[in-house]
């Protein structure tokens, strides 16, 4: 099967677009819903900084990213080959392992973030469009390709696009769990995030927009910066 047939097929309109769905959008939900306060508070503060000041500190952005994916990796893959007891150790391993790779690696790790950051939004914009779910991974996969292209032609872009998406990501997350914190607007925010596919993508993808231009402006004023 084609990439054209394919697309078209994702553009079709489905009555079974529900028995289609894909985006774990229930198993999100939970976690925003269970941060605290003062956690949605650190992630607002956190995410503010990493979407203006994310080219400030890209190194130590890069390495928490892959030292999270390290983790992860590692908890999956002990959960399957040593079970769930001891799994905390190939979690710690892949933890260190991808940290200590990404400094050595630094323009090749901003690369495949920079990809990642173009399969999320794209993907996000195939998700908000109400595409068929199933099809999603066409349209990552066009952020990918494209982002990674871009990750290495111009490699600030790259910063900018990861870090900003990454700070938009903290802060939404933040501001929903507050949102739904506040019994006034508890059952609006859940209706308007389980009812409006567009509502989650366009609640990332404004802010990572302004984090670029506040990330390019900056950039352009402070002439010493180097990569």
């Amino acid at each position: 099967m084609d990439c054209i047939t394919v697309l078209a097929q994702a553009v079709e309109t489905t009555t079974q677009a529900g028995d289609e769905a894909v985006v774990p959008l229930d198993i999100i939900w939970d976690h925003i819903t269970s941060l605290g306060f003062l956690e949605a508070l650190t992630f607002i503060s956190f995410g503010a900084v990493c979407l203006m000041y994310g080219w400030r500190v890209f190194k130590v952005l890069v390495v928490i990213s892959f030292a999270l994916l390290g983790l992860g990796i590692g908890l999956v893959v002990g959960g399957k080959i040593m079970g769930e007891n001891n799994q905390i150790w190939t979690g710690l391993i892949g933890l260190v392992l991808l940290a200590g790779v990404s400094l050595p690696l630094m323009r090749y790790a901003v690369s495949i973030l920079g990809a990642i950051a173009g399969g999320v939004v794209t993907s996000g914009i195939w998700y908000g469009c109400g595409l068929t779910e199933k099809y999603i991974w066409a349209g990552a996969l066009i952020g990918i390709i494209a982002g990674g292209m871009i990750s290495f032609i111009v490699f600030k872009v790259a910063i900018m696009l990861f870090s900003s998406l990454g700070g938009s990501t903290l802060m939404v997350v933040g501001i929903l769990a507050l949102l739904y914190q506040y019994q006034p607007t508890h059952e609006q925010v859940e209706y308007v995030v389980f009812k409006n596919k567009w509502f989650l993508p366009l609640a990332l993808m404004a802010p990572t927009a302004i984090g670029l231009l506040i990330q390019n402006s900056f950039v352009k004023r402070s002439k010493e910066w180097e990569v």
